[in-house]
């Protein structure tokens, strides 16, 4: 393009205003998307100062996909929602090659077509997921992924990336659809990440930590000057919605992106089969430290789209897609002590208090020990320098102590016989490697206690959730289960934002669990061990608490699902002299269901034997409402799928349990198959 001459007036303004955008437009995707500068500073200064000018003199004539838009607009108050045209799924991890594989196997056995399928590789971009909506050619939103159906709105800070076009096409002679939406990587490339915090660090201010976390701050900002004065780039993937028909491989989609002259990554590459695709991940282990952005793996596409799309989703993961995911990054520091947490379920986990290090870009000060048996199998020692590493670039872990390096002033770890928070004895199942506290009213875990005791599969109490919780037991109301049904109106109307309504809601819905089944107050104890079902098998065959409390572990092992070390816990926790105590104030308020022997009927009742797993959305029952009619027609309903499951009763979006049934050859029912079992 020739430079247009200032010195000369032009015959027609809005001629000249439509030339300078293209020229600018044209200039500014060859400089920031191509790298591919055709003109000089100075002359790219000339042409954008003629547009400033002209429309400073003219400001009707300004227009939202001017380049001279991008500088930011005033800050908003607030981010509105933005619904997405369609979800914008996530993936699929795979740590490694074997993972890989188990992907590919469990997708073949979907779709056998799969077998003569093509892959194209991308890096897996660690920034923020963007999604950017064009009509007529024009930038006219632009929003975060959020939970995948409803994003923010971040257009004026998106307007202020370079490498994004306000208009499409850049040069003449590209056609693009009326609409269309793209779904793209906003980042900090690596070395323009250095560049930054050495000029912040020079000026005396804060530096930033880690490109990824930046890149996403900065796009987030209520005031888009500041996302502007940040190095932020932008790389387009995918196409998620568009009014015309586009390419059906994922290799002509990136070539069709570029051709629209949006930003797109060049890194890529095109394997005919999976084995190959799996080597050329394995191929680019260390060489992606040379890549110019943070990447933790590398995005294996299926290029077929059709074939792709049939497979859909699973949850949020698109199934046509993996990420291989490559090993954290593994740095030295030194172990300063070792902590003894106690969770929210009573586990004792043993925590590593570090010498502070920064790991992928994350400073890290505290990592798991895993367990118990870890620390002694490893031989890991307080004071001992170890090596950390991050799983799956995330949760910081120790590998092992470096025992060459002791120089005598090190200690061996000793675990706690008790629990650290109410001292009462530590058990542990014979086959397993966590320890736990079994104390109903364990301090460290008495929120949790709360919580699962007025879960709508427990005692069902409503209004009870964690916050409420939390809220009871800082005021100190509340310091066992039992205590629940002393709760008075008067120390309620005490606490921030109960009124008299809240209160009584509370109070009844508390009363109200006093009718609840012998099954739902077994869920609400929180035995180690003991789920809903068993939970039932345990109160079908032994209708009370006193019962129960009596049994041997021969007699629990009697029922079936039942096995040595769950008898063996249960049998412990009702030993425990804090539990007996709680039982008999329950008991005293008249928390005390007991089942009433029945007549039994000569007729077997219609999916009796028969053991169901419930997945995904069903069109006209909950989950509960599902469980109910299957186990009052004698049928058995369980959480995961095994070889024992008779059917799997699938709804809307179904989960991994899919997976899983394919593999054991379990077959699927719907809720329309059920109601004709049951002549519904």
């Amino acid at each position: 393009m020739d430079q247009l001459p200032f010195d000369q007036p032009h015959p027609n303004l809005l001629e000249e205003l439509k030339e300078l955008r293209e020229k600018i437009n044209y200039h500014n995707y060859l400089y920031n998307t191509l790298d591919q500068p055709e003109i000089s500073d100075y002359e790219y200064d000339q042409l954008f100062n003629r547009l400033k000018e002209i429309e400073r003199n003219h400001p009707e004539l300004i227009t939202p996909d001017s380049p001279t838009q991008k500088v930011g607009a005033k800050p908003s108050e607030r981010f509105q929602k933005v619904n997405h045209p369609t979800q914008v799924l996530s993936l699929t991890n795979a740590f490694g090659s074997q993972e890989t594989m188990d992907w590919y196997n469990r997708l073949l056995r979907l779709e056998p077509e799969l077998e003569k399928a093509d892959f194209v590789l991308e890096p897996k971009l660690d920034g923020l997921t963007v999604v950017l909506h064009y009509y007529n050619g024009v930038f006219t939103l632009g929003a975060t992924r959020g939970d995948g159906l409803v994003g923010e709105d971040i257009t004026a800070n998106l307007r202020t990336i370079p490498s994004l076009p306000l208009r499409i096409p850049v040069k003449p002679g590209i056609i693009v659809p009326r609409e269309i939406v793209f779904r793209g990587e906003a980042l900090i490339l690596k070395e323009d990440f250095t560049k930054l915090n050495a000029e912040l660090e020079a000026k005396g201010e804060k530096t930033y930590l880690n490109p990824r976390n930046t890149a996403a701050g900065s796009l987030r900002q209520l005031d888009p000057a500041i996302t502007a004065s940040r190095p932020l780039k932008l790389f387009v993937y995918q196409i998620l919605h568009a009014s015309d028909t586009i390419p059906d491989t994922q290799e002509g989609i990136l070539d069709y992106i570029k051709a629209l002259g949006l930003p797109c990554d060049s890194l890529r590459w095109h394997a005919d089969n999976i084995q190959d695709a799996i080597a050329i991940c394995e191929a680019q282990t260390m060489a992606r430290h040379d890549w110019p952005f943070e990447a933790d793996g590398i995005v294996i596409k299926i290029n077929n789209q059709t074939l792709s799309n049939r497979l859909g989703s699973i949850g949020k993961d698109a199934r046509g897609a993996v990420a291989f995911k490559y090993p954290g990054e593994v740095v030295e520091t030194s172990l300063l002590d070792i902590q003894n947490n106690v969770g929210r379920t009573g586990v004792i986990t043993p925590l590593a208090i570090l010498e502070s290090v920064m790991v992928g870009g994350v400073v890290v000060k505290q990592a798991t020990l895993h367990n118990f048996d870890f620390i002694a199998d490893k031989d890991i020692r307080i004071g001992d320098r170890v090596l950390l590493k991050r799983a799956g670039e995330v949760i910081p872990y120790i590998i092992s102590s470096i025992p060459e390096k002791r120089d005598g002033s090190q200690i061996p770890f000793i675990p706690p016989s008790n629990c650290p928070s109410c001292d009462t004895a530590l058990i542990k199942d014979s086959d397993a490697v966590a320890w736990y506290c079994e104390n109903v009213n364990c301090p460290a875990q008495l929120n949790r206690t709360i919580e699962n005791y007025a879960s709508r599969t427990a005692m069902d109490i409503a209004g009870l959730g964690e916050k409420i919780v939390v809220q009871l037991t800082e005021a100190g109301l509340l310091k066992s289960i039992a205590d629940l049904y002393i709760l008075r109106k008067d120390e309620l109307l005490k606490l921030d934002k109960f009124g008299e309504l809240k209160a009584s809601n509370l109070l009844n819905a508390i009363e109200a669990s006093k009718s609840q089944s012998l099954q739902r107050l077994i869920i609400g104890l929180g035995i180690h061990g003991i789920g809903e079902v068993s939970a039932g098998d345990l109160a079908r065959h032994f209708k009370s608490l006193d019962a129960l409390a009596q049994a041997s572990p021969d007699d629990l092992q009697s029922i079936p699902g039942i096995g040595p070390n769950t008898a063996e816990s249960i049998v412990h926790w009702f030993s425990q002299t804090q539990n007996q105590a709680t039982l008999q104030r329950l008991k005293s308020y008249g928390i005390w269901p007991v089942i009433q022997e029945q007549a039994k009927t000569e007729s077997p009742k219609p999916l009796e034997g028969l053991t169901f797993v419930i997945t995904g959305t069903l069109p006209n029952m909950s989950r509960d409402e599902a469980k109910q009619l299957i186990e009052s027609n004698g049928g058995k309903t369980t959480g995961s799928v095994s070889k024992n499951t008779s059917y799997l009763l699938l709804g809307e979006n179904p989960g991994s349990k899919l997976d899983k049934a394919l593999d054991l050859g379990i077959p699927t029912i719907s809720e329309e198959d059920l109601n004709n079992i049951l002549n519904i």
